[in-house]
């Protein structure tokens, strides 16, 4: 790094769709009585408690950089930059802009953070959003297809990324072995440490092996495609979430600045950003791209594999998660399962993943996740993650947020310098 580059710290809104106890949905109590926060309403509650957890003064921004996929289906809303803008009055004339990677929008979000950070910036913004649970799963698994190569890939099924994971799975289990229940207890860990999160979309609903470990009457397959049905249950899939994350980014400038000093803080010590041809898909047994990021992330940051304390990665799907773990350099190809088993990933283990729940516990609203990632690190750092902390403070964190099926992805290394 040209410049020494800190995360100062950032705000979650709570992630809710079905399922979490507030979300207002026409079986819910209160339907028709009151309604669940929309875009504006999450962004601006980040935003504002991004300001409030870290003491910046809003006038001091530089820059903002807000990541959203599918603003314009979901909510017929583009231009998020200005929404950005208009999240607060202090940022009011503000160079702000939009960041679309897909699934990985707050990750790319991020990058341009610390790219500006680098080009001379001292405070800048970094946000994340989606709402998502504003038509039917159907019509919102068609907008998400946009993900993939639509043209090509939106046959699959008419839940195309679940299909196009279900095929992952497929080929996964059948190369190394690994078994239902093995992938299942990825789903057992993501709900548990959900239930201790009180922002968590899963925060009140339970899961066990017996359910997540095989098909049944609770945890259906529900893939039309016969050939990948059988690989993809409801317990293997992240949620449809809506919510918002927001955080500053500063250079040594922008600390001091702000206040605060390096034990405040963590600092960004390297970035990898590989993105993959939307047109070929590829060896579905590894995430290429995720490697491919990884790498430059680790050599960037001067750091390898086994330097890594705690770990944010992108569980779109089970599978994901323990694909995520391998790119990573965490276990060798089909040993992801392992260390799930053998409780190396747990809250307490040797190298926590995803402890407030990952995509599929704490939630996934596409635009937010990967800027919730960062302050998940963050707070594991700071000690600040109450009921799901882990043991101690860890001192390197890495976060992957990965867009598409392994298109898009964003590593990035942290250290805890205070």
């Amino acid at each position: 790094m040209s410049r020494r580059i800190f995360l100062l710290g950032g705000h979650n809104t709570a992630f809710i769709g079905k399922g979490h106890p507030d979300f207002v949905w026409k079986n819910h109590p209160d339907f028709g009585k009151r309604e669940n926060p929309t875009l504006e309403e999450h962004l601006a509650e980040a935003v504002a408690g991004a300001f409030k957890t870290t003491g910046v003064d809003p006038e001091r921004v530089d820059k903002g950089y807000v990541g959203n996929f599918v603003g314009e289906l979901f909510c017929q809303q583009g231009h998020l930059g200005a929404a950005l803008a208009g999240s607060h009055p202090g940022l009011a004339g503000k160079a702000m802009m939009r960041v679309e990677a897909a699934c990985a929008s707050g990750g790319l979000a991020i990058a341009c953070a610390v790219d500006a950070i680098r080009a001379g910036s001292d405070t800048v913004l970094v946000a994340g959003v989606e709402v998502q649970t504003t038509v039917s799963a159907r019509e919102g698994a068609d907008y998400l297809a946009r993900a993939s190569h639509y043209r090509r890939q939106r046959s699959i099924d008419e839940f195309t990324f679940p299909a196009l994971f279900g095929r992952r799975t497929k080929a996964y289990r059948e190369r190394y072995g690994v078994t239902e229940e093995d992938i299942g207890r990825v789903a057992v860990k993501a709900y548990a440490n959900a239930n201790k999160n009180p922002l968590a979309h899963m925060k009140a609903r339970k899961m066990d092996l017996a359910t997540a470990g095989s098909a049944n009457d609770r945890n259906p397959c529900f893939l039309q495609n016969a050939e990948y049905a059988p690989y993809i249950k409801m317990s293997d899939c992240s949620q449809v979430s809506d919510g918002a994350s927001a955080a500053l980014i500063v250079s040594e400038e922008g600390l001091r600045a702000a206040g605060k000093t390096e034990a405040d803080a963590i600092e960004i010590i390297g970035y990898g950003h590989s993105t993959a041809s939307l047109y070929e898909d590829g060896d579905l047994t590894q995430l290429w791209t995720t490697k491919a990021a990884a790498e430059k992330a680790y050599r960037a940051a001067g750091i390898g594999a086994g330097d890594i304390e705690v770990c944010e990665v992108h569980d779109c799907f089970t599978v994901t998660e323990l694909l995520m773990i391998e790119a990573l350099g965490l276990a060798a190809p089909g040993e992801g399962a392992a260390l799930v088993r053998d409780g190396v990933t747990e809250i307490g283990g040797r190298v926590p993943v995803n402890t407030g729940g990952g995509l599929v516990g704490f939630g996934h609203p596409v635009g937010a996740t990967g800027v919730k990632q960062g302050i998940e690190i963050w707070k594991q750092m700071k000690g600040l993650a109450g009921g799901y902390q882990v043991p101690g403070r860890p001192r390197v964190g890495v976060t992957a947020n990965m867009g598409g099926d392994d298109r898009t992805v964003m590593v990035t290394a942290f250290r805890n310098v205070g």
